[in-house]
Order: C-alpha cells, then structure tokens, then sequence
C-alpha cells in the first residue's frame, strides 16, 4: 500500500500529525508512507519516525521537484491534512484512488470539490486537531487510535543540549521560559514574566533558562524581560535549533510559555508545563497526554473544561499570580522521566 499525507502547515500542526502517521504504520506495517510537509517544517523533520519519504514542499517554481515526485507517486490513498488550493492541487496531482478531506471542502468549494473522492463528516472546529488528523484515517478502517505524539529525537541534538547546558553550568533542575511567538498578540507583558522567573528563583532551587526565536521583536520583548529580572538567567534565545530546543525541554523540570510550538515539544517528551492562551482557542491545541496546566482569561484557576467555540481573549487578562500558582502546583509534584 502506497499512502500520501500533506501537511503544509505550521510546526505546532506537523507535530500534531505524529499520532496518524503512527496509527497508519500500526495499521499497515509495510505500507509506503510519503509525507510532505512545507519548507517551514524541515528543521523537524529528523524527528519523525514512521515515514518512507518526506518531500520538503517550498512555494513557487522551487516546489516543481517535489510535485514531480508526488505526479509519479502511485498512490493508493492521498490525505489532505492542510485544506489549502496548494494541497488540493497535490491531491489531485496524485492521482490516488482514494483522495481524502473533510466534508467541509464539499459544502465550501464546489471546485476543490472535484479533486476529491473520499469526504470524511468531520470538521477541525468541532475536534482537537489530533482527533481531526485521526478521522481522516476513516476510508483506511483506522479507529481508535492512540493520540501521543510521537517525536525521536536524534543523538546529536541530545548531545548538543547536554553540552550546552554542561557549558553553562546549568548543574541543577531548571525551567524553561519561553515567552516569544511568531504572533506579537500572543506576548504576555514583560514585567509579569520577571515577576514569574525572579518567583522561581526566590521559592526554589533551580537554574533559569529563557528560550525563543530570532526574530527583532522576539528579542526585544526577551531583553526586556532580562532587564527586570534579579537573578542570574541563562538566555538561549536564537542560540538553538528546534531539535536542540526540545531536547533542552525534555530535560527541563517545567516548561512556562506561551502558545507556540514548544508546548507541543514538552507534550512529546512529557515534560509538565504551564501554558499561557490567548486568541486561540485551547480546545484545539491543548496539550492532552503530558502534565500541563492551561491559562487564559481572567480565571484564576486553570482550564479544565474546554468548548470549540470561543471568543478570542488578549493575554494581558491572564495575572501573574495565577501563573505562579499553577507554577507551584506543577513543581510541587514529583518530577516524571521523559522517554526521549
């Protein structure tokens, strides 16, 4: 059997597409599975396991090397995980005999709708985005499948973590504070983030570790947060690849940050983690098979009912002391061992 996934998405999606990759080679042992997956997303590609080959789609005339692979595929099953033009367009290119999307493209577009022969009766707004990836798997006879991400991450970037926290002298159990994004409205305010790590400092005995991307405004916001903390944090913002960031949060005691792909990497390794929401809605992204406590709002306690439809909340609603109880919640349970 020779099955086709498309995931053009972000790194938060891709990874969320581990549990139908492993539910598919569960399945079928000795099925050929392609995945592509966009340009974005090959910094985690070493990662994924479960895959025959893995297609890096760029956009524009750089993607022509890529579709011709997929042209000459002989598909037996195309999933469309991404929903875009550009993906139904490689569905199509494909040319497998059974194309499968939501029956939502169906209601939609009449002319996507052509591209397809297979409408599963589920939509992503309605379900976690793992239950989403899982019911498309439908047309295979797939049900009931485990939801863990599944994420191997290679020995050199687990080497490159151990040897730069060695190199620090990050001696003792620390926590990762991961306050950036690529979305400015998901920031939470500078001075609420000193007061969080300097609580961790003065309430316990653990390192301080900031993570975080490139990106000027990122780093801005992050040198901010440097400039009101009183103790001595080390700062691997920019100073990491994602596989070397979700080894070092691996071996993290507990992760703090906002809605971003790190909260997908702890819930890979396990490790507990408490997550700041803001205008998206946790019922889609929420961590559900690691230790993880969720925020947003102005409620105190964290969330443990979750619905699809939800307005869009700005994350200076969140308080600081509501972050640094559920902190302590997390830290006063005994640390658990990642499996990565």
């Amino acid at each position: 059997m020779n099955i086709l996934f498309i995931q053009l998405k972000r790194i938060g999606d891709l990874i969320l597409t581990t549990p139908a990759l492993a539910a598919v080679r569960e399945k079928f042992p000795e099925a050929k599975i392609t995945l592509v997956i966009s340009a974005e997303c090959k910094a985690l590609a070493p990662a994924i396991i479960g895959v025959n080959k893995l297609l890096v789609m760029p956009r524009g005339f750089a993607g022509i090397g890529a579709a011709t692979a997929i042209a000459g595929g002989k598909f037996d099953y195309a999933i469309d995980l991404t929903r875009s033009d550009r993906s139904a367009l490689l569905v199509l290119l494909s040319r497998a005999k059974k194309r499968i999307v939501s029956f939502r493209i169906k209601m939609r577009s009449k002319f996507r709708t052509r591209f397809y022969n297979e409408f599963v009766q589920h939509r992503m707004r309605d379900m976690h985005t793992i239950d989403y990836h899982l019911a498309l798997l439908a047309p295979l006879g797939i049900s009931d499948a485990p939801r863990a991400i599944q994420l191997h991450l290679p020995k050199s970037s687990r080497a490159t973590a151990a040897e730069l926290l060695s190199a620090n002298n990050l001696r003792r159990n620390f926590i990762i504070f991961h306050p950036g994004s690529a979305r400015p409205e998901k920031y939470w305010n500078a001075q609420r983030w000193a007061e969080v790590i300097n609580h961790a400092a003065d309430k316990h005995d653990v390192d301080l570790v900031l993570t975080g991307g490139t990106s000027p405004l990122e780093q801005t916001h992050i040198g901010e947060i440097k400039s009101k903390v009183r103790h001595r944090v080390i700062d691997f913002s920019g100073k990491t690849d994602l596989l070397t960031l979700a080894a070092l949060i691996a071996k993290a005691r507990l992760l703090v940050t906002v809605d971003s792909a790190p909260m997908h990497l702890a819930s890979a390794s396990r490790t507990p983690q408490v997550i700041l929401f803001g205008p998206t809605n946790p019922f889609h992204w929420r961590p559900r098979e690691s230790p993880a406590l969720i925020l947003q709002g102005t409620s105190r306690s964290p969330f443990t009912e979750f619905v699809p439809k939800q307005p869009r909340l700005p994350m200076n609603q969140i308080s600081t002391e509501a972050v640094i109880d559920a902190m302590e919640t997390l830290l006063s349970a005994p640390a658990t061992s990642p499996p990565l």
